[in-house]
């Protein structure tokens, strides 16, 4: 299975965030905790060179406290910031603000050295889509910022937000979008629903999934679809019996949609709405926290 997906809009919003660099003094990137490779826009590094740079490991309720922790300290060694974030609780906001102040306080001191008064400092919220960046937006601003209103050098179409007393969030309509030439990176952005379903086989997605949750997260899976071993087992003998070739993960698709119902007149089972649950649960954390990429 490939995925061929490429938005006809990227060169114009890159073009744009690069335009918008320029009123910036530090770009916040929003990556999904579950994928942080996969969700890692592969332009970005390139268009930001030079800026200062914070990095949000957002939805870290969906993956494992551990692997986060991890991450983290793997960006360290990169001489990244990077901060654990849950934007739906609110969780790790006030790091990122703490983050924020920390980064841009030898910038500070040097202006007032030059009797500059800085009063503000510019961020930007860069990320693809689906990694929370609309929640992170709206909780770190409280959700009821209002606009600074227009700054020289800034059209119609942005909008400068007050985050706090000393710091402002210049909101910009578009993302960048990544161009998928890797199809392990498709899929896993396919998972956690950044390809939208319509534009992807949806059955053989979450096939893929269902095979790494398998191979790493079984008892995930076998505790949400009250499933056992002997089950599984007892389907792969039966299958044994009528296919020329069985496929244990097939069979286990089979177990859950019996469980959930997922069945058509005849007795056959419906792949479609399998699929649609295991891809569902999934990104809801109804299967627990799980971790795609580790370090």
């Amino acid at each position: 299975m490939s995925i061929n997906w490429y938005p006809g809009h990227m060169l114009k919003t890159k073009n744009q965030i690069i335009q918008d660099l320029k009123l910036i003094d530090v770009v916040v990137e929003i990556l999904d905790a579950r994928i942080p490779l996969s969700s890692q826009n592969p332009d970005l590094a390139k268009i930001i060179e030079g800026k200062k740079h914070i990095i949000i490991l957002n939805k870290s309720d969906l993956a494992e406290e551990n692997e986060n922790n991890k991450w983290v300290a793997c960006f360290k060694k990169q001489d990244k910031t990077a901060v654990i974030v849950n934007s739906n609780s609110g969780k790790g906001i006030n790091d990122v603000l703490k983050q924020i102040e920390i980064i841009m306080q030898e910038d500070m001191e040097k202006a007032a050295l030059k009797g500059i008064n800085r009063k503000r400092i510019r961020l930007m919220i860069a990320g693809i889509p689906n990694v929370g960046k609309s929640s992170f937006i709206n909780r770190i601003c409280n959700k009821k910022s209002a606009a600074v209103g227009n700054k020289p050098g800034v059209t119609k179409q942005k909008q400068w937000v007050r985050v706090s007393n000393n710091i402002e969030l210049l909101d910009t309509p578009g993302v960048l979008w990544p161009k998928f030439e890797d199809e392990d990176v498709a899929l896993k952005l396919a998972y956690t629903g950044t390809i939208k379903d319509d534009v992807i086989i949806k059955v053989d997605v979450a096939y893929s999934l269902l095979k790494y949750l398998y191979d790493n997260y079984k008892e995930n899976i076998f505790e949400r679809y009250k499933v056992t071993e002997e089950e599984l087992e007892e389907r792969v003998e039966i299958d044994a019996e009528t296919e020329y070739e069985v496929d244990r993960i097939y069979c286990l698709m089979k177990l859950i949609a019996k469980k959930r119902g997922a069945l058509l007149s005849g007795g056959n089972f419906d792949d479609e709405k399998v699929a649609r649950i295991i891809l569902d649960e999934f990104r809801s954390g109804m299967l627990g926290r799980i971790t795609l990429e580790k370090v």
